[in-house]
């Protein structure tokens, strides 16, 4: 297991139900926040976070009820990251700035793939498009 997929599995183990619905009440504004993303090196990951930010809302929101509960809050782990301005590489360095972002949230993708691509499917969604990929 990467190093990166043992941040994301450390970290979201902290991830409770009440903090799932607390997170929930800021998604619209971080939805929001992750389109002026500005990362060229990292075309997919607006709309990965986009895709994160609408699988776990939907879980938490009981929408959708097939999704583990280690891959929610996996997710919500992912979208707090992004969301938070200091990261192991801080978003002013340019063009490196979302490397850890992008590394978080693919971690997030791959580690929860089949629950994710199932997922994509019910929503129309085509996980070639939201791919595992940088």
């Amino acid at each position: 297991m990467s190093e990166i997929a043992k941040f994301v599995n450390n970290g979201s183990a902290s991830i409770t139900p009440a903090m799932a619905e607390k997170i929930l009440h800021h998604l619209p504004q971080w939805k929001l926040e992750f389109t002026q993303i500005n990362a060229p090196k990292f075309p997919h990951l607006v709309d990965q976070l986009e895709f994160l930010a609408d699988a776990a809302e939907d879980a938490v929101e009981g929408a959708y009820k097939d999704l583990p509960y280690a891959a929610i809050a996996q997710a919500l782990f992912a979208l707090i990251y992004a969301h938070k301005k200091m990261g192991i590489i801080p978003e002013s360095i340019l063009e490196l700035g979302r490397a850890d972002d992008s590394s978080v949230v693919r971690a997030v993708l791959i580690q929860n793939e089949k629950a994710f691509a199932i997922y994509a499917g019910t929503q129309g969604i085509s996980w070639q498009m939201i791919t595992s990929q940088p």
